[in-house]
């Protein structure tokens, strides 16, 4: 994530856990499509969609090079979200476990 430098009595500690609240508070796909499409530009909506979208193609074990050719994202984006799925903080996997991509823990072990 880009930061830039705050001095220290301008602090935002909070700002990233404000934008987690806003988000948890809608509650329909329409508010939420409606709220990321106000907040992001085109392009980052793209680049989260493309991030997305090759997720369950991980999942299932495809190569790097078949994700590319059947999804048109960048082989360097796919090893970067390769590697979130791998040893990031557990966001993808958790949905993608939640939207039934990818088996849970549980249910790997």
């Amino acid at each position: 994530m880009k930061r830039r430098a705050l001095p220290p009595e301008i602090s935002d500690d909070g700002a990233f856990d404000a934008l987690i609240a806003a988000l948890l508070s809608l509650r329909t796909p329409a508010e939420l499509r409606a709220f990321l499409e106000d907040l992001c530009t085109p392009a980052e909506l793209q680049a989260m969609a493309d991030r997305w979208r090759v997720v369950p193609l991980l999942l299932q074990g495809l190569p790097y090079r078949e994700i590319h050719d059947r999804t048109a994202v960048s082989v360097t984006t796919i090893g970067r979200v390769a590697r979130c799925v791998e040893l990031g903080a557990g966001g993808y996997r958790l949905a993608a476990e939640r939207l039934g991509y990818a088996p849970s823990d549980a249910e790997a072990h």
